[in-house]
């Protein structure tokens, strides 16, 4: 066992006593030792209920053989953050995880790992760290949390941000601002739409690296605790037959995640942390694939921001087996593809039950749009790429005049103020990857433009991202960003942007010369942070067209 080089021998008594001194015996010492790093924080819903679920986990494992050894790492919640200057902390921990999850387990000599993950970072950030550490292991995702109900409908904390500017605009009273607060988020459990949590959780159990049907079992239902027990087990199989993540997450298993991807709707932010995953596992993937699979995908699942249901509702329907099973049958994923249960996602489509009458998850005959949920657009705006979400609109092309500003704050301002106007273009820009730093979700300011009612006559770019719960014709990841002299540095206010979704494009009405001579003479801003951990960050992460990996 890789771990006897912590444990056995005379030599290693001094570490031997100082495990005893928490409780571990010697027969505890003889079995496999697996780590079951957690994500738990008191601090929001996300991942509030872990410490249950890692006790589950760690049942599993003692019933399987194997010793658990729980430890933790740190998450940023990004519905708590979204708006504010700590909201830059979200994208860092992604690296932060990835990074704490590798050191113990590599410290420690663990024989296998199981990840658990709730908000969103903490998803691609377990498989990151899995990856990388390539030995025997799984991500275990805690389940989304409960729909809340409002003026007799479901809600969600979507709802709520686009309440902000609904409230704003004189569009709700502030006694249903109130209650709608106080009722979107009953419990513990991630984002209820499919939105970046569920997307990732989604995108886990196509990659293999998530058991097939473990996601979408909701937080708080008794069900979760036999899932979680499952995957204790199911940890010791895999350390048992010698099985790595790198196996699984291979070329073929990315292509299916992006396919589950666009034919749920999913979030954008899939694009930066499927390349981030592909980087670790060392596989080649660049933004075009996403286009390219999601140009040949049906958009199938009708789930929030831009549907109708929420991740209970897919459960009750039958699950991610379920939209598994659909891409299988049409040849929109790789059914050969292993998964970390021992079968393949054919196999475990296979399994799938469809609830009659059930109208969460198309046909394939019957698709909600031809194509999946994901575009990248390039020009002389965007060299390297952008990406838009096209689930849940119908807008293909907007052309207006730039309304550019510097930071998230300023924009919202702009919004709240009421000073955006139907058919503007807002460019947020300095929110990128280095610029930000930290490349902020500006769900905040996409929420109030729906909240006013502009949604379908504005169009907005960033450098940073978006939420998985934003929708409208809305493009992230701009690359190169603002701060590394971009094109988007030089927009200036009244230039005339264009999105043209069909021909893929997203330019400023300008020359190459005018351009080039703007870039000339652009200085770039002095980093906001100069010492500590978000300094750091922006020294070493890379464009968002790659990821924005940090190594």
């Amino acid at each position: 066992m890789r771990s006897d080089r912590l444990k056995s021998g005379y030599d290693r008594a001094p570490a031997r006593a100082m495990l005893k001194a928490v409780g571990f015996t010697d027969e505890d010492l003889a079995r496999p030792l697996i780590g079951v790093a957690n994500t738990w924080i008191e601090i929001g819903p996300c991942n509030f209920h872990l410490r249950r679920v890692a006790a589950k986990v760690k049942e599993g494992i003692r019933a399987a053989g194997g010793t658990p050894m729980e430890f933790n790492t740190v998450s940023i919640s990004d519905g708590i953050t979204m708006g504010t200057e700590g909201m830059k902390a979200s994208l860092i921990s992604r690296e932060v995880i990835a990074d704490s999850i590798e050191l113990v387990a590599r410290g420690n000599q663990f024989d296998a790992v199981v990840a658990l993950s709730g908000c969103d970072k903490t998803i691609p950030g377990t498989i990151m760290a899995l990856a990388r550490l390539d030995i025997p292991g799984l991500m275990l995702y805690g389940g989304s949390i409960a729909p809340g109900r409002f003026e007799g409908r479901d809600v969600t904390i979507q709802d709520v941000f686009e309440a902000v500017g609904a409230y704003k605009a004189g569009r709700m009273s502030e006694e249903q601002f109130k209650a709608l607060e106080n009722a979107a988020c009953p419990g513990a459990g991630a984002c209820g739409g499919q939105f970046t949590a569920n997307t990732m959780a989604t995108a886990a159990e196509f990659l293999g690296i998530a058991p097939m049907g473990s996601g979408s079992v909701p937080a708080t239902v008794p069900e979760r605790d036999e899932v979680a027990v499952n995957a204790g087990k199911l940890v010791m199989d895999l350390f048992a037959n010698g099985i790595s993540p790198r196996q699984i997450l291979t070329r073929r298993a990315l292509e299916n995640a992006i396919a589950a991807v666009a034919a749920t709707g999913g979030s954008t932010n899939a694009v930066l942390h499927l390349l981030a995953i592909a980087h670790e596992a060392g596989v080649a993937l660049d933004i075009e694939d996403f286009d390219r699979i999601s140009e040949k995908t049906p958009l199938l699942a009708d789930l929030k921001p831009g549907g109708r249901f929420v991740a209970h509702d897919l459960h009750r329907a039958g699950g991610i087996q379920l939209v598994a099973r659909r891409l299988v049958e049409g040849g929109y994923a790789y059914g050969d593809s292993i998964t970390v249960t021992g079968r393949t996602l054919g196999q475990e489509a296979a399994t799938a039950q469809e609830t009659p009458g059930q109208e969460v998850v198309r046909a394939l005959n019957n698709p909600l749009k031809p194509n999946g949920g994901l575009v990248i657009l390039k020009g002389n705006l965007a060299p390297e790429g952008c990406v838009v979400k096209v689930a849940g609109h119908d807008m293909r092309s907007h052309s207006g005049p730039a309304r550019v500003f510097d930071c998230e704050e300023d924009a919202f301002a702009a919004v709240q103020e009421g000073h955006i106007k139907g058919g503007d273009v807002v460019v947020i820009r300095y929110e990128g990857p280095k610029g930000g730093p930290g490349m902020r979700e500006m769900l905040g300011v996409t929420a109030a433009i729906v909240g006013a009612g502009l949604d379908d006559s504005v169009a907005l770019l960033t450098d940073g991202r978006f939420s998985g719960a934003t929708h409208g014709l809305m493009a992230g990841h701009v690359a190169p960003e603002a701060a590394a002299g971009g094109p988007i540095a030089a927009v200036h206010n009244g230039d005339t942007i264009t999105f043209d979704i069909d021909q893929r494009c997203l330019n400023v009405d300008l020359s190459d010369e005018e351009l080039h001579e703007r870039l000339g003479r652009w200085q770039a801003p002095p980093p906001r942070y100069t010492w500590g951990v978000m300094a750091k960050y922006a020294r070493l992460v890379s464009s968002a067209s790659k990821g924005a990996v940090s190594g």
